[in-house]
């Protein structure tokens, strides 16, 4: 879907590693590792980005820092897009609200670190989950996203007992 919108792949990398978890900061050579491009087109696309106001910059030692800014007037509008575009979206209105008794979902792995991936890893807190009705949304959604979903239901007394919380989950749904 972005992909018909924005025609450069790298800013695409670039929204979806800032808006899916944004409170991820990243410095230039990380982000030319992690997408194996070179700086040069990195730094071209995080400038744009960030005289647009949607990226802000701060200096660590001799880095820059970015990170996504929630001050932006579209930050929530981008946010939706980039959580449609990676299928997050579907996997709440589709699954969640229509399964059991689910408090609490959050996003681990990759999609969590801002990450795009074909494989979208969920951690769900909840009670009387349907499992065989629950795996049937799943594998609907699947098709609609393309994406494979890999998940963990943990029943809502262990919570206290688990540490979701942090920068490798994304809380992204609450009751």
């Amino acid at each position: 879907m972005l992909d018909s919108l924005i025609t450069s792949k790298t800013r695409i990398k670039l929204l979806l590693k800032f808006f899916l978890n944004s409170t991820m900061k990243a410095y230039l050579r990380g982000l030319a590792d992690e997408f194996g491009e070179s700086t040069n087109s990195i730094r071209l696309e995080l400038n744009h980005l960030e005289e647009a106001g949607l990226l802000k910059a701060e200096s660590d030692g001799n880095k820059k820092v970015y990170q996504a800014n929630p001050e932006h007037p579209l930050f929530h509008d981008i946010r939706s897009l980039v959580l449609k575009h990676s299928g997050i979206t579907q996997i709440i209105d589709q699954v969640v609200e229509k399964t059991g008794d689910i408090e609490k979902v959050w996003v681990k792995g990759d999609f969590a670190q801002g990450k795009d991936s074909d494989v979208v890893d969920l951690i769900i807190l909840g009670n009387r989950i349907n499992v065989e009705y629950f795996n049937s949304l799943i594998k609907k959604v699947e098709n609609l996203i393309k994406r494979n979903i890999r998940y963990v239901i943990i029943p809502s007394e262990s919570e206290a007992q688990m540490n979701c919380t942090g920068e490798k989950n994304l809380l992204i749904w609450k009751k």
